[in-house]
């Protein structure tokens, strides 16, 4: 039985491992994490989303950052001096960010949603009790006209190719969502995203995981070396510790892209910070998740709280807190829920995460040119967990010597390496 040895046991590891099992891998998942570990995978907005069709490198966003940059409350930030990394993603950034690529793209990025959505419900079904699949849609909630305006023009093109999406004033939103007041002049229902609570759906997954025979090492140590031996792949921790492997997966996050390098691949990467709070007694709970778009902040009922997040902060990865950061997504919440109160925030414990961004927006899925027995599978961005099921399935595929379910061409690991 060939082994695979998957690092990183967040969401893309763990459901890498899934799908490599079921096609009889033996396989192992090694992660410097301990067990339960608070991570990217965790800390999440936990949303599905076929709305997310246009990716992060789009028209509008490289002003609209300018803009924000300076401002010390305001949902983005770019590290500062930056570094020689940054800048190169910058550059690349900024060329991807027009309505080509956008049109390029929302294929891609539609078919892989809807896609992973319908293998999360298979999922739900396999994994039983241990973690619920909420159903309700997503509402990006509205306080200028401006931006409303766009919404509509962004839900028709979404309608167009195969997303249900409809437009909504005030009354309308209460329909869908009346358990919590809003104070807003509309928004736009995306009917087939959905959402659910990270740290359970890990945790069923971990027990499916073991109960289908997949080894864990966890809270060891980083990975220090990928080296090809003959026909195997070592993998060789910071202690020292080998794992000699058929096939490896880097399911890392951000620090994908330093494994990448040690096997020849240049893989332009960024670190998106972000920060998220978890209010335990809400004075009001929604049912359906929102984004509140003007203020880019994500609202997520689940079953321990309401989960409030936001912020992108570029840069190397740091655990430094940016309070005014945090700040701004609290402030930001009583203008389109005016039950809450900003106070409702103090000395709640904030989470921080590091979203692995491309500077095209699209993930890195595939096998490595330095070296065909390393599969990629990172640089997610925001969409980590909505991508989680079918990224699982496409390595899944890949070490299998499958064709693939959907085109991954333009998810190459490989699209930034010089010929």
């Amino acid at each position: 039985m060939a082994r695979v040895t998957i690092v990183g046991a967040g969401i893309i590891g763990l459901c890498s491992a899934y799908y490599a099992r079921q096609k009889g891998f033996d396989v192992w998942v090694i992660d410097r994490d301990a067990e339960g570990t608070d991570s990217c995978s965790t800390g999440n907005a936990g949303m599905i989303v076929p709305s997310h069709f246009v990716p992060l490198a789009a028209p509008g966003m490289v002003s609209m950052g300018i803009k924000m940059m300076f401002k010390a409350k305001a949902p983005f930030a770019f590290k500062f001096p930056p570094t020689l990394d940054q800048i190169l993603w910058s550059w690349m950034f900024m060329g991807k960010a027009d309505p080509e690529h956008v049109a390029k793209c929302e294929t891609i990025l539609r078919d892989l949603n809807l896609e992973s959505r319908k293998l999360y419900e298979a999922m739900a079904e396999d994994l039983g009790i241990g973690y619920q699949l909420v159903q309700r849609g997503l509402l990006m909630l509205f306080k200028t006209q401006k931006a409303f305006s766009e919404e509509k023009k962004l839900a028709e093109r979404a309608n167009e190719i195969g997303i249900n999406a409809s437009v909504h004033d005030l009354d309308g939103l209460k329909k869908i969502d009346p358990t919590v007041t809003m104070n807003v002049i509309g928004g736009v229902h995306f009917e087939d995203d959905c959402h659910l609570t990270p740290h359970e759906f890990l945790a069923a997954l971990r027990k499916k995981l073991r109960e289908m025979g997949v080894h864990f090492d966890l809270g060891t140590s980083g990975v220090n070396s990928l080296t090809s031996v003959q026909d195997k792949v070592e993998v060789t921790t910071e202690r020292g510790e080998k794992f000699d492997s058929d096939y490896v997966v880097i399911a890392s996050g951000v620090w994908s892209k330093a494994l990448a390098k040690q096997v020849g691949v240049g893989m332009p990467m960024m670190a998106g910070k972000g920060y998220s709070m978890t209010l335990s007694n809400p004075v009001e709970t929604p049912t359906v998740c929102s984004l509140l778009m003007e203020a880019r902040v994500a609202v997520t009922p689940m079953q321990n709280g309401v989960r409030f997040g936001g912020t992108m902060e570029l840069g190397e990865p740091d655990d430094y807190i940016n309070m005014d950061k945090v700040k701004g997504i609290a402030e930001s919440i009583p203008g389109y829920f005016p039950n809450f109160k900003e106070s409702d925030f103090e000395g709640l414990p904030i989470w921080h995460g590091f979203r692995p961004c491309s500077p095209d927006g699209l993930p890195y899925i595939g096998k490595l040119k330095g070296n065909p027995r390393v599969v990629m599978a990172s640089g997610h961005s925001m969409m980590g967990l909505s991508l989680g099921p079918i990224t699982g399935m496409l390595v899944g595929e890949i070490l299998a010597g499958e064709d693939s379910s959907l085109p991954i061409n333009q998810l190459s690991p490989n699209r930034y390496v010089r010929n």
